[in-house]
């Protein structure tokens, strides 16, 4: 990946829905050449996926919440199994297997606390692997990047 691959990056990170011409114009490459290398960066995997990044209070998801939790057993058939719950869940974003106390850290985009308890009864409760957990909603964002320092 050299000087310019980069550049491109960073243009389709901050915004994708711009023009391989306007791309090829701001990089200094003819327009082949830019989506010559934009296919490659995909096909090599460096771009992962491209999507559109939606206004939560728009979609009506107004709520965040961070949520850490602690199984009771360890290993990973109950690490699979407890992850398999949570990303069929619609309201969890973002799902991570962590090290130290905490097991897992969940972030949630939800409607409604009505929704957080119904989550809570599927993932939490009852016949769940679960230890503890522990939630912080979310009252302020002060940095959300989906971009990748390069």
């Amino acid at each position: 990946m050299d000087r310019i691959d980069r550049k491109l990056l960073n243009l389709l990170q901050r915004d994708a829905s711009r023009t391989n011409v306007a791309m090829a114009d701001e990089v200094g490459l003819s327009p082949s050449s830019c989506l010559r290398r934009v296919r490659r960066l995909r096909k090599t995997g460096i771009i992962d996926r491209i999507v559109a990044i939606l206004n939560p209070a728009k979609t009506g998801r107004v709520l965040k919440a961070l949520v850490t939790v602690e199984l009771k057993l360890h290993g990973e058939q109950h690490m699979r199994r407890f992850l398999d719950l949570a990303i069929a869940e619609e309201a969890v974003s973002q799902a991570y297997a962590v090290t130290g106390e905490t097991d897992v850290v969940l972030m949630l985009s939800l409607r409604d606390m009505e929704e957080f308890d119904a989550l809570c009864d599927r993932l939490f409760r009852d016949k769940t692997n679960i230890a503890r957990f522990f939630t912080m909603m979310v009252i302020r964002t002060a940095k959300e990047e989906t971009a990748i320092r390069l």
